[in-house]
């Protein structure tokens, strides 16, 4: 259920959040809020591949 859940959850956010990498955002020159966007959606994606 945990994995159905993130996967859900992925594809919601692929749909709402704004991709940084297609906008060109440099991490080294994001602001506070990209850089939690980013972790946000890297821990979604992490979660949904185990």
């Amino acid at each position: 259920m945990k994995k159905s859940f993130f996967k859900l959850l992925s594809k919601l956010n692929s749909k709402v959040l704004p991709s940084l990498t297609k906008e060109g955002v440099d991490l080294e020159k994001a602001s506070k809020l990209q850089m939690a966007i980013f972790a946000y959606k890297l821990w979604v994606t992490k979660n949904a591949l185990d």
